[in-house]
């Protein structure tokens, strides 16, 4: 009689045991957990590394772009590529992390920490950390022509959209009234 009930016991020790480890890789991960993972992951350097890349494709864009800009004073390229580099020289890494903590321990439990923490401190996750800031910048790149082009159209549609507005005025002004101060017929690109 006593052997079944210490069988019992031992089993619900273990049991219980068993279901309090699931229970604890279940719960939603903490505030230090998700800071462990950061850490690990190097995400300050990354978004560092990734706001300077961007910086860089911006100053090469704004530069192509005012390339066909007439009339532009000599300094204004340089005054626009210091302004944008003010603009993320104090990149508040620390308070996005901070916003971004409760969206991660939303998405991930401990357990999910855990394993995403130890896969990234194992070798093959040191190294893809290593790697992640070229092949980033490798990647954005080769990825350059692609964005180019594609702001390029957005750019032509834009001026082709004032150009239709503008033909449509007529050479009226654009507050609709002729060069004796009346109201001229409103032109179909003005609400009535």
């Amino acid at each position: 009689m006593k052997r079944p009930a210490l069988a019992l016991l031992v089993f619900f020790l273990f049991a219980s045991i068993s279901f309090a480890q699931q229970t604890d890789a279940d719960a939603p991960a903490s505030k230090a957990d998700i800071e462990r993972y950061s850490d690990i992951m190097h995400i300050r350097d990354m978004m560092k590394n990734m706001m300077s890349s961007v910086t860089t494709e911006m100053h090469k864009l704004i530069h192509e772009h005012l390339a066909k800009q007439p009339n532009l004073l000599p300094d204004f390229e340089a005054r626009m590529d210091k302004q944008m580099d003010d603009t993320w020289k104090d990149f508040p890494s620390d308070d996005l992390l901070d916003v971004m903590i409760p969206v991660y321990q939303k998405h991930l439990t401990k357990g999910d920490v855990d394993v995403l923490v130890a896969l990234y401190s194992a070798p093959t996750g040191q190294k893809m950390l290593k790697e992640m800031p070229a092949m980033m910048s490798e990647s954005m790149q080769a990825a350059s022509g692609i964005i180019q082009k594609m702001m390029a159209k957005a750019m032509q549609r834009v001026d082709d959209e004032i150009a239709q507005i503008q033909k449509s005025y007529d050479g009226k002004p654009a507050d609709g009234k002729t060069d004796d101060g009346k109201t001229g017929k409103q032109s179909p690109a003005t609400p009535n």
